[in-house]
């Protein structure tokens, strides 16, 4: 059976106060996609996610979301943002940060009802944070936050999750585990994460896209250092773990 496309963008281009960031994206994202997207600071990895949930309109070109605009079609996808701005004394649990991951379904100042708390429920086991529901979630380590955050996601029973730089306020040690999270959850949705960790994203992902403005590639996870050198604009030596002592880099 063939994989459903969740997501499409042709020919788009998005300007900033003037400023080109993102320059004929062509990309279609399918229902057992894992991809990874890398690419140096300000090369337009964040704008082309908050493209695809609507956020930020291209200024041509065309995006579709399960057959639908991003506005409609985003109710399909769970998204975890780079930087979750929040109180930490704030005296909120655990439980009921995930159980906010209904309200895309039953509206904003309407009760749960117990099959929403079921789900937050269910959702919690899966990231296995589901000892932690009555713990004040600012009290949790960087880790345990974003697995209650993908909790949250989850409870919108997604097609597709949209992670940006989710490792970035994880403790290496955990890192591991997280990604671990994100193989299992592949089983059971699209997955794509932006992040800067090549090695990491390399090791889980099944496809890769370079971005800096332009796709410079996308495809297999073996991406040559050719394509990495197009999209950082440097030179890219590729180490080898194990194979070599040392490799001496390109002068820059």
């Amino acid at each position: 059976m063939a994989a459903e496309e969740l997501v499409r963008l042709d020919d788009v281009w998005v300007y900033r106060d003037s400023i080109l960031v993102l320059e004929k994206i062509n990309l279609s994202i399918k229902s057992n996609d894992f991809l990874g997207i890398i690419g140096p600071n300000g090369g337009g990895k964040t704008t082309l996610l908050k493209v695809i949930l609507g956020l930020i309109k291209p200024n041509r070109g065309k995006v579709s979301v399960m057959g639908q605009t991003p506005e409609r079609g985003r109710r399909f996808i769970g998204y975890i943002s780079q930087f979750n701005l929040f109180d930490f004394d704030f005296p909120i649990s655990v439980f009921d940060v995930v159980l906010m991951g209904r309200y895309s379904k039953i509206g904003l100042f309407r009760r749960h009802s117990e099959a929403d708390k079921e789900i937050a429920i269910e959702a919690l086991k899966t990231v296995e944070m589901l000892d932690y529901k009555d713990r004040q979630v600012g009290r949790l380590s960087g880790g345990e936050q974003q697995r209650v955050f993908i909790a949250r996601a989850l409870a919108t029973n997604p097609k597709l999750l949209l992670l940006d730089e989710p490792t970035a306020s994880i403790d290496p040690n955990m890192q591991a585990e997280f990604y671990e999270l994100l193989e299992r959850l592949k089983e059971r949705m699209a997955i794509v994460l932006v992040s800067h960790d090549i090695s990491a994203v390399s090791i889980y992902v099944s496809e890769i896209a370079c971005l800096n403005h332009q796709l410079f590639y996308h495809g297999s996870k073996e991406v040559s250092a050719e394509e990495l050198e197009r999209t950082y604009h440097c030179p890219i030596q590729l180490l080898a773990h194990g194979t070599v002592p040392h490799r001496v880099l390109k002068e820059h």
